[in-house]
């Protein structure tokens, strides 16, 4: 590891890039996180970044030679602010980028499909992380968890499509080390909420068709150890299953 360079990670208070923080500290990084708030996180360098503001971007790159990319939220054209950031990284030496990207959008598709497929020729080392729906989802004050509480119900539009879930934590432990993958978790139990918990489909055909009803063994291949499950993570997460 290069003591005098530092991993910029963007959507540092974030699901996944809260996590990656996390593991590169533990393993003796220089981490800088960013975020439009510049909100501290202990352990690393808060630094502002916003992907709407070019003019923040010299500074998080300061130092720099590795990054961990989260697309800007709710943008329709991801690549658009992406792909002249990226040119920029390169050119302040930065060397090597772990991109958070989705099991359903391959390299070229939509969205940040364009910023995957642009990733091989921007730099020498590079990851694309292309997980499933995160486990983070039935926590918090998200739809399915509100809808777990409220209807005793998670609402989807699957059909009898099934879809694999992971834990973040197992995103972040593939991501620090910066190899390439995809990965999905196995078929989960029924959680220990103490109680039914209905399913309500409404209709997404290639989703129901089945497009997503697949798992990898990418996390135990990179880690050594099995992939959380469902239920551990709601041990972890919710206690008493509230």
């Amino acid at each position: 590891m290069n003591t005098l360079s530092a991993t910029l990670v963007i959507g540092a208070t974030g699901t996944t890039g809260s996590r990656v923080v996390a593991g590169l500290i533990a393993e003796g990084h220089r981490v800088k996180a960013a975020g439009r708030s510049a909100t501290p996180v202990e352990g690393a360098q808060a630094v502002r970044f916003d992907w709407d503001e070019p003019a923040t971007w010299g500074e998080a790159l300061d130092g720099v030679d590795r990054l961990y990319l989260v697309p800007p939220i709710g943008s329709s054209d991801p690549a658009a602010a992406m792909l002249p950031f990226l040119d920029q990284a390169r050119a302040a030496g930065v060397h090597r980028a772990v991109l958070l990207s989705s099991s359903a959008i391959p390299a070229g598709g939509p969205a940040v499909g364009r910023v995957h497929q642009a990733l091989p020729g921007l730099f020498e080392q590079w990851a694309v992380l292309r997980p499933s729906w995160f486990m983070q989802n039935f926590t918090g004050s998200t739809p399915h968890a509100r809808s777990i509480r409220e209807d005793g119900a998670i609402w989807t539009a699957t059909g009898q499509g099934r879809v694999g879930f992971i834990d973040a934590q197992d995103i972040a432990a593939v991501a620090v080390p910066g190899r390439p993958a995809s990965w999905r978790t196995p078929p989960v139990s029924p959680p220990p909420s103490g109680r039914a918990v209905a399913r309500r489909s409404a209709s997404d055909a290639p989703i129901a068709d089945g497009t997503e009803d697949r798992t990898t063994d990418t996390v135990q291949r990179l880690t050594g150890r099995l992939p959380g499950t469902l239920r551990a993570f709601l041990e972890r997460e919710v206690p008493g299953g509230r």
